[in-house]
């Protein structure tokens, strides 16, 4: 029976097919969804901020776009996958709240994690193969490493698979 398994915020885990994995609430946070396609192995990271130089003294590595995307291919790649054959899908990044003045850094929080998680993907040579990111709502999604099926849920709005 196959298991789905929860991935908290800040917080990332691997699977192996038929297993599943998901996280719920990303509103500005990115849901990053990685997997090797022969391997079947796979993972999701649930990062809240773009970038830990900004911080001080934290320790939590699935937090951020930066350590959080590396961590989240160290523990695949561990696992057994292939680091060249690594894709990826992301989900999340919205804009939560408008305020005036909405260009502010801190209201662009979505868009800047969405920014950072494609700059470390690219740094890291892993194609992104579908997103579903920006907009004003928040998503639940599930991630599929057997299939590469990443399901998007949200509140009023039909079912997505990317």
């Amino acid at each position: 029976m196959a298991e789905v398994i929860k991935v908290g915020m800040a917080d990332l885990n691997i699977c192996v097919s038929p297993d599943g994995i998901t996280t719920l609430g990303l509103g500005s946070c990115v849901g990053i969804a990685i997997r090797d396609p022969v391997t079947k192995i796979g993972g999701l990271a649930h990062i809240m901020l773009p970038d830990s130089k900004s911080i001080r003294n934290n320790s939590n590595i699935p937090k951020f776009a930066d350590t959080g995307i590396e961590e989240l291919v160290r523990r695949i790649v561990a696992k057994g996958a292939n680091r060249g054959r690594l894709v990826a899908k992301i989900a999340g990044g919205a804009q939560m709240f408008s305020f005036q003045g909405g260009n502010s850094e801190a209201v662009r929080v979505g868009e800047r994690n969405v920014e950072a998680t494609k700059k470390k993907l690219a740094e890291l040579k892993i194609p992104i193969l579908a997103e579903d990111t920006g907009k004003n709502f928040g998503r639940t999604v599930i991630f599929y490493p057997e299939t590469g099926d990443f399901v998007i849920r949200a509140v009023g709005k039909p079912e997505r698979t990317i």
